[in-house]
């Protein structure tokens, strides 16, 4: 599975959350045009404070299913590009990269 989804990953993702899953710099503060930058996927991040649900919406969607009314992102939804079991598997590509840490803490909280 994680295979199958780094290519998927390279492919519809890298671009702005980076080869590395490092994302775009100062993610944490909106740019000129009000729109926070791509996080990163790596444990730096906070792609991983979601749950697993939460995660296949916004990259089959785009994140206005989980947004308040009104935010705008440049995050869009990939449903179109890629299927469902893409989708799972570039989750999977993404989840490769977290620490130990990181899966104890899903794992905890009763996300993996």
């Amino acid at each position: 599975l994680v295979a199958r989804g780094e290519p998927l990953y390279r492919q519809h993702c890298a671009s702005c959350h980076g080869a590395r899953l490092e994302g775009q710099p100062d993610w944490q503060s909106r740019n000129e045009r009000g729109r926070l930058p791509a996080p990163p996927h790596d444990d730096s991040g906070h792609t991983w404070h979601h749950d697993d649900e939460v995660l296949f919406e916004v990259t089959k969607y785009g994140i206005a299913r989980h947004a308040p009314a009104g935010y705008e992102s440049d995050m869009p939804g990939f449903g179109e590009a890629m299927n469902d079991a893409d989708i799972v598997a570039t989750l999977a590509y993404i989840k490769s990269h977290w620490s130990a840490t990181v899966h104890a803490k899903r794992a905890a909280a009763g996300m993996n």
